[in-house]
């Protein structure tokens, strides 16, 4: 137990004293009149000294008095309404919260497969969480237990997802402009789309073809394409202006289809890129641009392409290179979600022998880790 003693000139003082300092729990014993003050004995006053002691029973009867008060607001709770309806509704978020954390803690093993296999093959983060909450959403527990079912239905989904450009669309083209970045084969493919359609091949699509280009700058690629048009018999115009372009276009009127060959260009270069639109212009409004972007793009390049080249309105891909890698789940998954569209693809240098129309399944061939037909019965909607 602690005990105090104070001293002051009058009682009341030694009280207030006493009372600022230990408040309610000081309990007085006594007090007595002293002396106090003065000087070696001298000039001293009255005062008073009080003793006494610090009682606990005040913070007990506090502590006690707070628990029934505690128990009051409760009781209260529970018979008003709207208090329980707010305490039943944080419960119900807390218990959807505790589910959401579980079902992420706890995704079946075949939409991890499936993310495996899709990250495996290049394709994007968006593209592959897009696949995992369809499967969550499209198939019940025990389709999910069918790994095959599953890797059926992601390759559906995918395979739907591929755009397509009609062959009969680009055949009704009067000029077709090919642009892309540096390096992406835009002149062979120029020399492979023109065998495919000169009127020396039995295509049902066969016609009069001209080619004309504008990249005078690259070395040795006005020889390439001269020689090719030698090859092939197919008249090749060389130009460096809008005018001279323009020109030539005319000139070749009499022609089923012309196809123009541009200056490689990279994305970064926005001046360059600027002008060789406004030249391009001298097309005329016959004309329809395709994009040429090689298969070994990198998913960030890819981007950038799409974005860069946006200003020539491109109609679709003309996908290149297929030959120089194993994984497009990259091209795939941006197309998709730029939701561009694809028209040839090339895989080789042969003219005119590398080059085919796009179809999904030939793009699905690429994806490995799925199965590569679909189940004819049993099938998921």
């Amino acid at each position: 137990m602690e005990y105090f003693t104070e001293t002051a000139s009058t009682y009341r003082e030694a009280r207030d004293l006493i009372s600022a300092k230990y408040g309610e729990r000081a309990k007085v014993m006594n007090y007595r009149s002293i002396r106090v003050g003065g000087i070696l004995g001298m000039f001293t006053k009255e005062g008073i000294e009080i003793s006494g002691y610090i009682s606990d029973d005040h913070y007990k009867r506090k502590k006690i008095n707070l628990e029934d008060e505690k128990k009051k607001i409760l009781e209260t709770a529970r018979n008003d309404k709207t208090i329980q309806n707010v305490l039943n509704e944080v419960k119900s978020l807390k218990d959807h919260f505790d589910s959401t954390i579980s079902g992420v803690e706890k995704k079946h093993s075949s939409i991890e497969a499936i993310e495996s296999i899709l990250s495996d093959n290049e394709f994007s983060f968006t593209y592959i969480q897009l696949i995992s909450d369809r499967l969550k959403h499209s198939l019940t527990v025990d389709e999910l237990e069918n790994l095959n079912l599953v890797k059926d239905k992601v390759s559906e989904w995918i395979e739907e997802s591929i755009k397509i450009d009609t062959e009969e669309d680009f055949n009704l083209s009067k000029v077709v402009i090919l642009v892309g970045p540096t390096g992406v084969g835009k002149t062979t493919t120029i020399a492979k789309l023109a065998a495919n359609h000169s009127s020396v091949t039995q295509s049902k699509y066969a016609k009069s073809v001209r080619m004309i280009t504008i990249d005078n700058y690259r070395i040795g690629a006005r020889k390439q394409i001269e020689t090719y048009g030698e090859i092939m018999g197919i008249p090749v115009a060389c130009v460096e202006s809008y005018k001279e372009l323009e020109q030539k276009i005319n000139l070749f009127q009499d022609a089923d289809l012309i196809l123009v060959d541009t200056i490689g260009k990279s994305p970064k270069d926005y001046m360059k890129l600027a002008e060789m639109r406004e030249m391009l212009d001298a097309c005329g409004n016959s004309s329809e641009v395709y994009l040429a972007m090689s298969a070994t793009t990198k998913i960030s390049d890819v981007k950038e392409i799409l974005r860069q080249f946006e200003p020539f309105n491109y109609r679709s891909i003309i996908l290149t290179k297929l030959d120089e890698t194993m994984r497009i789940g990259n091209i795939i998954s941006i197309l998709s979600e730029n939701n561009k569209s694809l028209t040839y693809l090339t895989d080789g240098q042969v003219v005119p022998q590398d080059i085919e129309w796009v179809t999904a399944k030939r793009l699905m061939r690429t994806v490995e880790g799925l199965n590569t037909g679909y189940l004819v019965s049993g099938s998921v909607s």
